[in-house]
């Protein structure tokens, strides 16, 4: 049985989410051990028990360790099975735990399961340290799509921190393969839009957001498309804001969370500088998505090249696991902008499957 060190590199739950992932896929037994030992509350947590679970249930694994607080766990998958799932993260301790995070781990098998999925999760849908459902659905899946994977997100309710309730419904259709995706220079100029959302909170909060970002971006001769949605359908209050920048070859989001206190035009220049960051560096992609690519591009036929404005933490610890499940070698230049080199079939260190690679 493989064992990873989940204390490795990054060291939060990155480690757990993409070794199982890989390992219900490639229907591949792993243990895990120190996960999350530098964190402040270290070992699982309620979002990453859940994905534990979820990835158990969708697989028939033989789980040891699945427990709160647990530094350790071994995983045996046995199947692959696509069908109706509900999750709820916050179904043990009333945990805002992320299910963008879970449905992304969740996606990874299930795109290439016999049958298609309809997945129900529950949780934390706008909160910290993780892509808002509006990411997935405006940056992460359009990007997924243009490499073969056939996947589709719902919002039903927002999720805040820290009432959570949240609530996404995903359809998964399974492809023959995925195709490689070569993004380095973004041709002409980005289209900009984005999306103002508040929950249970004055609309003119949104409004502010709104127009903070667009007087920053105006500086720069730019404009944008920004929406402003008002929601009262949520269990607790928040505000986020999303900023894209879109065109061919490029596909790029930044998101901001309010909270109490922060003033809704500081809301808004955590979203533009790092939005306004990425466009100088001349990337096609930002650096969060590097990230949640990697995994899916291992698994295509044919090398793939992106752009990304720096190397991060998170995007060297995907690859340090890619590496040790798949026979695939992720090259890092440092740029700027940065370059990510990933080649299938490479001999790495991760052992030959039998997995199909083709092209759909």
């Amino acid at each position: 049985m493989l064992t990873l060190d989940g204390s490795h590199g990054e060291g939060g739950g990155q480690v757990l989410r993409t070794a199982l992932s890989l390992a219900v896929l490639l229907r591949r037994p792993v243990s895990i051990t120190r996960i999350r030992e530098r964190r402040p509350k270290p070992g699982l947590q309620p979002q990453h028990l859940t994905v534990v679970r979820a990835l158990a249930a969708v697989s028939d694994a033989r789980v040891q360790g699945d427990a709160l607080d647990s530094m350790e766990i071994s995983f045996e998958p046995r199947i692959l099975r696509g069908g109706h799932y509900r999750f709820d993260v916050g179904a043990m301790t009333g945990s805002a735990g992320s299910v963008s995070l879970l449905f992304q781990a969740l996606l990874l098998p299930l795109a290439r399961a016999e049958a298609a999925s309809r997945l129900t999760l529950v949780g934390g849908t706008h909160v910290l340290w993780s892509p808002t459902v509006d990411y997935v659905t405006g940056v992460f899946l359009p990007v997924l799509r243009e490499i073969g994977v056939d996947a589709a997100v719902t919002l039903r309710r927002r999720g805040w921190y820290p009432a959570g309730g949240g609530e996404i419904e995903a359809v998964i259709t399974p492809g023959r393969g995925l195709r490689a995706l070569r993004w380095e220079t973004p041709a002409g100029p980005p289209r900009l839009a984005g999306i103002s959302t508040v929950s249970r909170l004055p609309v003119t909060i949104a409004e502010r957001q709104r127009q903070q970002a667009l007087a920053r971006i105006g500086e720069r001769c730019l404009q944008a498309d920004i929406a402003v949605v008002g929601d009262d359908g949520a269990l607790g209050p928040g505000t986020s804001l999303l900023l894209t920048a879109s065109g061919p070859g490029r596909l790029a989001g930044f998101c901001a969370l309010g909270r109490r206190g922060l003033r809704a035009e500081a809301v808004a220049d955590a979203a533009v500088d790092p939005l306004l960051a990425y466009l100088d560096s001349g990337a096609a992609v930002d650096d969060h998505l590097a990230d949640q690519l990697l995994p899916f591009l291992a698994l295509a036929p044919q090398p793939s090249v992106l752009t990304c404005p720096s190397i991060s933490e998170h995007l060297r610890t995907v690859a340090w696991v890619v590496e040790r499940l798949l026979p695939t070698r992720v090259s890092f230049d440092e740029g700027p902008p940065a370059r990510v080199t990933v080649i299938p079939d490479a001999g790495g260190p991760g052992v030959p499957t039998t997995l199909d690679r083709t092209a759909s």
